[in-house]
């Protein structure tokens, strides 16, 4: 299944105002809503992370907050952080806090602040696209919610393309992890595990289309596509924070819209460029957003795929 898009996606945009007056029935239709243009945006974000690169050192924070204020502006950023839930103000401010409190830490994928910008900016596109889509609040919500199914249930049954590994609950099964990578440190990616391992039907059906374009894209004995991370709560989201991760508020994730695919483990086998590329074509395409966060990469479909991988999961899965 391959589900073909060149559009961004249905993205809020800015509307005319109410008149004052009572409207007419031609008055009362409704603007199309404008869609920022995203080649322009992800043009204009490189663009920013080179001078944010050589003003990386805490000497240069005032003429970085100045280059900031100045080119989050620029219409290309500001018509899609505007569009966030957020709106630019409040996006904006969230950036220049998650900077002021950026601390180096080997657990998280931000490695330096350049990359903690970049990763913000981008991942403002998934929350730009589901904007709609409620936030699945706590653990429980994530447990029960109808939205989502078990994909415990669906892999006993050999019904998923991919793999991953469920985060340890308890300390013996913690301890049996780590007794496993002792024993075989390459077998699998070095990855906590999935806490929740539940998604949206739409997710699942991605992630089997490009785990079988990239099987036959790979030669035998090649991995398949692995998963690291799925729908979050926002109260496990909060505690990433606290652990150190960059783990951006709000954040495709705790949607349900949102996974990370492993990258890093799969150069030792020779194929990592192969799954970027399927990624970065699908990009191209209009049908994901794609952000490189170093071990993993995050991914996240476009509103305009909703409802092909909706009718492809239940047309492949019949559940």
């Amino acid at each position: 299944m391959r589900v073909p898009s060149r559009s961004p996606g249905h993205q809020p945009g800015v509307t005319s105002p109410v008149p004052a007056r009572q409207p007419t029935a031609r008055a009362t239709a409704r603007v199309p809503r404008v869609e920022p243009d995203l080649d322009a945006y992800r043009d204009a974000v490189t663009e920013l992370l080179v001078e944010v690169g050589a003003l990386a050192d805490a000497a240069s924070t005032p003429a970085r907050q100045v280059l900031l204020d100045q080119r989050l502006r620029e219409p290309a950023i500001a018509a899609v952080l505007d569009a966030t839930p957020q709106g630019f103000i409040g996006a904006r401010e969230t950036l220049l806090l998650e900077m002021a409190r950026y601390q180096p830490n080997p657990r998280s994928s931000a490695r330096d602040l350049t990359a903690l910008v970049r990763i913000y900016l981008l991942s403002r596109i998934d929350v730009m696209w589901w904007r709609d889509a409620p936030t699945f609040l706590t653990d429980e919500q994530v447990h029960t919610h109808p939205d989502l199914v078990d994909l415990e249930w669906l892999r006993r049954r050999r019904l998923l393309g991919f793999r991953y590994r469920q985060q340890p609950a308890t300390v013996f099964g913690r301890a049996a992890h780590a007794v496993r990578r002792r024993l075989l440190p390459e077998a699998t990616p070095r990855t906590a595990g999935v806490k929740f391992t539940r998604a949206r039907r739409e997710i699942v059906a991605l992630l089997n289309d490009i785990a079988g374009e990239f099987d036959r894209a790979t030669p035998v004995g090649a991995p398949p596509l692995w998963v690291t991370s799925l729908v979050r709560s926002a109260e496990h989201q909060h505690r990433l924070r606290r652990l150190g991760y960059a783990a951006m508020v709000p954040s495709g994730h705790c949607l349900g819209w949102a996974a990370d695919v492993e990258m890093a483990w799969l150069q030792r086998f020779g194929v990592r460029d192969t799954l970027a590329e399927i990624l970065l074509a699908r990009q191209a395409a209009g049908e994901l957003n794609v952000i490189d966060e170093g071990q993993a990469w995050h991914l996240c479909p476009a509103p305009a795929a909703r409802a092909g991988l909706r009718s492809a999961y239940e047309a492949e899965l019949g559940v």
